[in-house]
């Protein structure tokens, strides 16, 4: 058997921290926004999204904020493979860290990589002294408020302005530093 079922059992996790331009977060952010442009126009009942449009998607998210000191990307694999994201960005004077990019490859979904993601993001936020998460998403991404509600995020009013967010949660940080 060859399908993506057999070649992708669940496994061991390798996370590491990378540049947010390094090949493999490039590659996850190109197909990332590839799948939520599409899904976006499909909905709105446009035209398949080209591959020029997607260059200029992918060009207004410049590298260099998930890195440290203020932010990071989290990549997962899963035999040597690049399979997922997650990043997170210090905010509000770094009160609050904003979840970002969270991605999983879609033979990889249903094998544990979003939730290795979250909570390495979740230590990461703890470790940095944020109080609190945030993100915003669209609600067409069903899957991903699944997500952000089954690890106990809320929605909460838009604490910023995005043409493409729709839904805002927030979560308390376990272990943060009380009352910064």
């Amino acid at each position: 058997m060859t399908d993506a079922a057999t070649r992708h059992r669940p496994g061991t996790w390798h996370l590491s921290t990378e540049p947010d331009d390094s090949p493999a977060a490039t590659a996850l952010f190109r197909e990332y926004y590839t799948e939520v442009a599409q899904r976006y126009h499909v909905l709105r009942g446009q035209p398949r999204i080209t591959s020029e449009e997607i260059d200029e998607g992918v060009a207004e998210y410049p590298a260099g904020q998930l890195v440290a000191p203020g932010g990071a990307l989290f990549i997962a694999r899963q035999a040597g493979e690049a399979v997922g994201c997650a990043g997170l960005l210090l905010i509000d004077g770094g009160r609050t860290a904003e979840l970002k990019r969270v991605f999983v490859r879609a033979p990889w979904r249903g094998r544990g990589a979003a939730g290795v993601l979250m909570c390495a993001v979740e230590r990461h936020a703890a470790e940095l002294g944020a109080e609190r998460l945030r993100l915003d998403t669209r609600r067409d991404l069903t899957e991903a408020v699944a997500l952000y509600r089954a690890y106990g995020y809320e929605e909460i009013p838009a604490y910023k302005e995005d043409r493409y967010a729709e839904v805002f949660f927030e979560k308390a940080v376990a272990g943060a530093p009380p009352g910064r």
